[in-house]
């Protein structure tokens, strides 16, 4: 598996969600309609400056050969996010009924970076020449 790819579309992924959470976090809580206070704005800005600190982690470190025991803490960083993330998902996806739609295409994305995240973990990297 080519990790410059995954490296890559899962930074620009946690930075875009970096940026939204930021800089829109009034807005997005109007918009799944919650309750619009200080402290879940704060919240929502504070994972915002995660987001965007672990897209710029992985951004940086593209170039790197990761898997097997090449980079194990960043691999299994975004493996736990991302899978740790997929079973909340799967768990509120049951429970809730509005905004579904959202929570089903985040909920594929996470899946899906936490089945490559978990192979690059697994699998032992193979230099391209």
């Amino acid at each position: 598996m080519n990790t410059k790819i995954l490296m890559a579309s899962s930074a620009i992924f946690l930075g875009a969600m970096g940026v939204l959470f930021s800089f829109f976090s009034e807005e997005i809580m109007i918009y799944l309609n919650g309750n619009v206070d200080s402290i879940t704005v704060l919240f929502l800005q504070i994972l915002g400056s995660l987001y965007l600190g672990f897209g710029i982690l992985n951004w940086m470190a593209r170039p790197n050969l990761i898997g097997g025991i090449y980079s194990k803490p960043l691999a299994i960083g975004n493996l736990a996010h991302f899978g740790i993330s997929t079973i909340t998902l799967l768990k509120i996806i049951f429970k809730t009924e509005t905004n579904v739609e959202i929570l089903i295409l985040l909920t594929i994305t996470y899946v899906i970076f936490a089945l490559c995240f978990g192979y690059v973990f697994m699998k032992n990297p193979a230099r391209l020449v």
